[in-house]
């Protein structure tokens, strides 16, 4: 591997640390909803029709490990589990108001604490974060640099 593709690797990797250490404490304020279980109200509200198969599969887990976490929020409110109209035999997993009210402030609190730290750079290095960034999304995931472009 190039030299310099291994340093602007290291410099990705420790900007990922400083992105997780400044959106962990953004996280800190939230209730009492455990990561795992975050996560899980995360994937349910991005992909429509998710069964627990296809839950324990984005978790890489076993059903019966997504089963109790689904149980979990369940309990709380925040997930609902309803007969699939199209396969009866099948559970899709839905997520409550409460559940994406709670996801929303969550992503209003990371953007406000990543805002915090932007504004300390100058505009044209945040221009140049920005660019950065879609070439990076666009080399990891050519359909999402696609939809980059077209939007």
């Amino acid at each position: 591997m190039d030299d310099r593709v291994t340093d602007v690797a290291a410099a990705v990797e420790s900007a990922v640390e400083s992105l997780v250490s400044v959106l962990s404490t953004s996280d800190a304020q939230s209730p009492a909803v455990p990561p795992a279980q975050l996560r899980v109200l995360t994937i349910i509200s991005a992909t429509r029709h998710t069964n627990m198969s296809r839950l324990a599969e984005a978790l890489d887990v076993v059903p019966s490990s997504a089963s109790r976490l689904c149980d979990r929020l369940e309990a709380t409110g925040l997930l609902r589990r309803v007969p699939d109209p199209r396969d009866r035999r099948e559970v899709r997993l839905m997520i409550t108001p409460a559940a994406r009210r709670l996801l929303d402030e969550l992503r209003e609190r990371r953007r406000a604490a990543l805002a915090v730290v932007l504004e300390r750079m100058p505009d044209d290095d945040r221009q140049d974060l920005l660019r950065a960034l879609e070439a990076f999304a666009a080399a990891a995931d050519p359909d999402h640099g696609e939809a980059l472009r077209l939007a």
